[in-house]
């Protein structure tokens, strides 16, 4: 284990960690903030997961039947997802800016949980007779905002329950990413069968329920963070003026986004959902790199601050890249699972697993592996050996790729008549976990170690900015199966991000020395 250093970790991190690090260390040898956190994360995917899973098919399914969808056709059913998902996690950063300077951390993961909750019961109505399509929009938009509120901050807090940062941290973050996948489990599983085998309305229902169930461990276990999350504000007068120009701004935001959706609905703005989204993710990447450029050069920080900036920077380009192809699990491996996969097992008396439920088998993969790997990392870290995490970064983008290879492959073989067999899946999906693994709490950990003081919340909401951008093109990418054969377009994904990979271990042994000794 590191030992703490006070000129490489963030003082208002410590101050609270402090306090979370002399209560007890029961969970798995880790604070007990850090159970408190696991469970209100776990329920947290068990409703954003449970509701993903069903999202793509929901919008491709026949708007007539027992159990009717919207009827949307592949491009434009994709397009939305791609805008949704890019929009949970890119509202990170203003949610990050939320509890660095007028909430705090806990009090944003309560008021993002609500929102969240909200949104899935919205999706629900439809149920009782309200319109589809409406009430459908306005419940995707009330989870975007719920979760850019609750997401980062959460993370946030792991981290300031350990003031000594170091592979400890990493081990922690591993366990609190066993959580995430556990609710990830869950929630395709039982909302898959609701939503696909009776009513899409009642699983979109259960995910609202899910959320509901962390808000209430989130409650029950508060006392157990110490100060962790709490808003640490010198100057309450510079706060109330932060929180007016907020709602100001926000509300200003909101009626514009209302109006462009009715006018671009109405035909009077005549864009696709497709180019629309090719076009913000334009803008979110000279969004980010302006950012970036302002904080480094005129932030006021110091060199080495600014040269950790960088790798941060750095990270964030192989984590969008990582994010475009593993992210296609909820459109494009959703799809090959529905119409190419035999899902059908006779042993079972004949029954056909919802297509959904295969999303089961990345988390799977992760509760049994997320301990493996945080032991292997610590172990690595006693004997000086532990991987550099821009090394990490490269060898998650190759696992990623090989995934891809093989699914390539067993999409060749593949036809509606005679679909292949879930092991493609298998496989695939264990060559992502390990990628992800090698890859995502580790860059969660990380952004919590490279951030200045007053920037932890802010670079944390950037990590989720990558995960936007891959999310978005993810689902532009799978966009490409109505013109494109499934198994060229994952051939052509693995070969790009392999590329990707092999630039990141090439690169790792520049971008470690400007990392200093955070490590």
């Amino acid at each position: 284990m590191s030992a703490p250093n006070p000129s490489t970790e963030n003082p208002a991190a410590e101050s609270a960690g402090a306090s979370a690090a002399t209560l007890d260390t029961s969970f798995f040898g880790h604070p007990k903030g850090l159970a408190t956190l696991f469970f209100t994360e776990l329920w947290e995917r068990f409703s954003y997961y449970g509701m993903r899973a069903l999202l793509v098919l929901f919008m491709t399914a026949a708007a007539v039947g027992g159990n009717p969808g919207l009827g949307f056709d592949t491009g434009k059913a994709t397009a939305v997802y791609g805008l949704y998902t890019f929009f949970v996690y890119v509202l990170s950063l203003p949610g990050g800016w939320v509890a660095d300077n007028i909430w705090g951390q806990r009090r944003s993961v309560f008021v993002g949980g609500c929102i969240i909750a909200a949104g899935h019961f919205s999706m629900a109505l439809p149920a009782f007779g309200l319109p589809d399509v409406a009430f459908f929009y306005f419940g995707l938009g009330l989870i975007v905002v719920g979760t850019g509120l609750l997401k980062p901050n959460v993370s946030t807090m792991v981290g300031d329950l350990y003031p000594e940062g170091g592979a400890r941290r990493d081990a922690g973050f591993s366990i609190f990413y066993m959580g995430i996948n556990i609710g990830a489990i869950l929630g395709p599983t039982l909302c898959g069968w609701l939503g696909e085998g009776y009513n899409w309305h009642w699983g979109f229902s259960l995910a609202g329920f899910g959320m509901v169930a962390g808000l209430i461990s989130y409650q029950w276990g508060a006392d157990n963070l110490g100060r962790a999350g709490l808003l640490e504000a010198d100057d309450e007068q510079a706060v109330a003026r932060k929180s007016r120009n907020f709602y100001s701004i926000s509300a200003a935001l909101a009626a514009l986004i209302a109006i462009f959706g009715f006018l671009m609905n109405t035909g009077v703005i005549g864009i696709s959902l497709q180019q629309l989204a090719g076009g913000l993710g334009v803008a979110a990447v000279g969004i980010t790199v302006a950012f970036f450029a302002y904080i480094i050069f005129f932030g006021g920080h110091t060199e080495e601050e600014k040269k950790r900036l960088g790798v941060i920077f750095w990270l964030f380009i192989l984590a969008a890249l990582f994010w475009s192809g593993f992210e296609q699990a909820g459109s494009s491996l959703n799809l090959f699972a529905k119409d190419l996969t035999d899902r059908t097992f006779e042993f079972m008396g004949g029954w056909t697993m919802p297509a959904s439920m295969l999303q089961n088998i990345n988390p799977l993969f992760i509760v049994i592996l997320a301990p493996v790997f945080g032991w292997f990392w610590t172990w690595l870290a006693n004997r000086n050996a532990n991987p550099s995490i821009p090394v990490k970064f490269g060898l998650g983008l190759l696992g990623l790729a090989g995934g891809f290879f093989v699914l390539s492959w067993g999409a060749a073989n593949a036809t509606a008549a005679n679909p292949v067999t879930p092991a493609w899946l298998i496989v695939t999906y264990f060559l992502h976990t390990c990628g992800e693994l090698a890859l995502s709490p580790v860059g969660l950990s990380s952004m919590t170690k490279l951030a200045p003081e007053n920037r932890v919340g802010q670079m944390m909401g950037v990590w989720f900015v990558a995960a936007a951008l891959g999310n978005l093109f993810a689902g532009l990418i799978a966009g490409q199966l109505e013109t494109l054969a499934p198994s060229s377009l994952f051939w052509s994904v693995a070969m790009i991000i392999g590329g990707g990979g092999i630039v990141g271990l090439l690169a790792s042994p520049f971008v470690k020395p400007l990392m200093g000794d955070v490590e």
